[in-house]
């Protein structure tokens, strides 16, 4: 006897009308980021800033000299940023920086990197866009592997990758840039709040370090540890020369310098489960036994490790990797998988860091 599809329920009339408003908000929440970019464009965040982190809507017309016949078409822009919580105000109609605005100031160090603009800019540029809008038709092609991802597949280019320079030299540019704000934002809170991650360390080798930003705060907050950067040679060569660490032009898929521990701050997140045992096989041959101190540091998005606004961000960033990479934001069980498929014996999460976490993995 054949099993009975259960039917749904007719919806009510409330529930039709909070359906439709949630389809409109659900369609219409593109128009978030364009908010945004425009804000960034304009150089609002910076000039409420400059007038001291608080203005009306005549004064900031006036500070970012625009016409005064778009005095209330400012203000609309501003209303959905203070809604999206990109701003705040008060009933008197007074404009006030938050925390988001405040990382979109130009000038402003947090954390040992400066403002987050680019992040929006990349983000919400044409490039991104299109390659979402494609994900339909790369949904239904069946290519062989290795399988390019919709952003590879709309425009022949890969992100970072001399491909996409090639493209477009200019939002190249804004990709890397967007790329080392998100890396290097949160090391601060890291040192704070994981102390003791760093602590009986001797060495220690940043793979994909960039310009060494983030080992070189490691070693002001941890003076004995010597400190390592690994990252392809055209990167090394443009790095700031640096005495607190040692710069090593080569391939994590290749070798890695040995240390007592090796550090992947936002990297395994760009490549395939396949790609990452590999990186993390390269990674236990670096580093000592576990009775020696030896392990490898991840810090990465685990999904399913926070709810709410936190939750729905690590589905957003999995669906960026979806849209623009190869590879995927993983739960505690795919890393789990991982962990053990590249020879490893235990590790442990550390969830301090919002929608990051930070993985001790130990051989």
């Amino acid at each position: 006897m054949a099993a009975q599809v259960p039917t749904m329920a007719v919806p009510t009339d409330a529930q039709l009308i909070q359906a439709q408003a949630d389809l409109w908000r659900q369609s219409l929440c593109f128009l978030t980021p364009m908010a945004l970019r425009c804000a960034i464009q304009l150089g609002i965040p910076t000039a409420i800033h400059r007038l001291g982190g608080t203005t009306s809507l005549p004064d900031l017309v006036t500070a970012l000299s625009l016409p005064p016949s778009k005095t209330p078409y400012l203000g609309r822009l501003l209303r959905m940023l203070v809604t999206s919580g990109t701003l705040a105000s008060t009933e008197a109609g007074v404009y006030c920086l938050n925390a988001v605005s405040y990382l979109l100031v130009d000038g402003i160090v947090v954390d040992g990197e400066a403002s987050q603009k680019a992040i929006v800019l990349a983000t919400s540029s044409r490039h991104y866009l299109e390659a979402a809008l494609g994900l339909a038709d790369w949904f239904k092609k069946d290519v062989p592997p290795p399988l390019p991802s919709p952003f590879e597949h709309v425009h022949g280019a890969a992100l970072f990758e001399e491909s996409m320079a090639l493209l477009d030299p200019e939002s190249d540019k804004v990709f890397h840039e967007a790329l080392a704000a998100h890396d290097h934002l949160g090391i601060g809170t890291i040192l704070r709040e994981c102390h003791d991650l760093f602590k009986g360390l001797e060495s220690l080798t940043d793979c994909c370090g960039g310009d060494g930003t983030t080992a070189r705060a490691i070693v002001q907050a941890f003076p004995h540890i010597k400190c390592h950067v690994l990252d392809l040679p055209k990167v090394i060569e443009k790095a700031p020369p640096s005495d607190a660490v040692n710069y090593v032009a080569g391939d994590l898929f290749h070798s890695i310098p040995p240390a007592q521990a090796v550090l992947l701050k936002l990297v395994l997140h760009f490549w395939s489960d396949e790609d990452c045992i590999n990186i993390l096989a390269h990674c236990k041959k670096a580093i000592p036994s576990r009775e020696m101190g030896g392990k490898v540091i991840v810090i990465d998005i685990v999904v399913g490790s926070a709810s709410g606004t936190m939750l729905e961000t690590q589905m957003l960033m999995d669906m960026l990797m979806l849209v623009c990479t190869r590879g995927k934001q993983r739960d505690e069980n795919d890393w789990a998988a991982i962990f053990t498929k590249a020879g490893f014996s235990d590790y442990k999460i550390i969830n301090k860091l919002g929608v990051r976490g930070v993985i001790e993995v130990y051989p």
